[in-house]
């Protein structure tokens, strides 16, 4: 699971790009209880959803031409340069070059060899986001892919994940966690997204989970708002109740509201 005892590869960030910053803030303090804090000209007007005093996301404008409203799940890596030369070697590409901000830490956005955006952040100042797993805060992340094989290895290249499968009912999950360590620190997952009916094989994508209380009033008030439930909920056996979502500006996420956790 995730916690905010940030492991090299693991998610320590995730921001929103959308085109109405506004709206978007009214409509994730409606169903997150989020409050949004614009950032200043000095760093380009992004800002930082906060939940109470923790910052949960953060968030910024994005034109049309910049690209479509979107969730981006950032990692962990101690070197922001080392990894831009792994994602290359790996066959992937970057698409803003490492640069620090200020003295809160240094990013990149790159992209995988499907296309997937994702983004890196070496921590100064700030390590990442304040609160994970808790209600209204991030807490597992997937990526719908077309190849999970080449994916995999893609991402094992550039992070050193540790890669293995989980059988359930079915079929088996692909979990993936930062190197080294137990399936306690699994964070994510790998999907082949020809199987899943309500997503576009054409349109891959990292696709962060949110803690919610309640999954179905939380689809409910997603709809409400104006925005769009993709997968109605759906409960899994040891996992809870999930369902895909997207924000009226079309970005994607999902929610959960994750089955309690076992005792030894």
């Amino acid at each position: 699971m995730l916690t905010t005892d940030y492991k090299d590869g693991a998610p320590n960030w995730v921001d929103l790009g959308t085109p109405d910053t506004a709206g978007a803030a009214g409509f994730y303090a409606g169903l997150f209880g989020w409050d949004f804090q614009p950032g200043g000209v000095e760093v380009g007007g992004y800002g930082i959803f906060q939940l109470g005093d923790k910052t949960v996301a953060g968030g910024m404008t994005v034109t049309a031409d910049q690209g479509p409203s979107a969730w981006t799940v950032y990692f962990q890596t101690p070197d922001t340069d080392a990894t831009a030369a792994a994602v290359t070697k790996a066959g992937g590409g970057v698409t803003f070059e490492p640069m620090d901000v200020m003295d809160f830490g240094r990013m990149a956005i790159f992209t995988d060899p499907a296309g997937v955006a994702f983004g890196v952040w070496q921590p100064k100042r700030t390590k990442g986001l304040d609160a994970v797993t808790d209600v209204g805060t991030l807490c597992w992340t997937e990526l719908y892919t077309g190849d999970v094989a080449a994916a995999a290895e893609f991402y094992r290249s550039v992070f050193g994940w540790d890669i293995s499968e989980m059988p359930f009912e079915g079929g088996t999950y692909t979990m993936v966690k930062p190197a080294g360590t137990t399936d306690e620190a699994a964070f994510g997952g790998l999907v082949p997204i020809a199987a899943d009916p309500v997503e576009d094989s054409e349109r891959p994508y990292w696709a962060p989970y949110f803690e919610v209380a309640d999954c179905d009033l939380t689809a409910a008030k997603a709809e409400e708002s104006g925005g769009k439930v993709r997968l109605t909920p759906v409960f899994m056996e040891g996992v809870g109740r999930f369902a895909k979502l997207a924000d009226p500006f079309g970005a994607r996420f999902s929610v959960i509201a994750s089955a309690p956790v076992s005792g030894p």
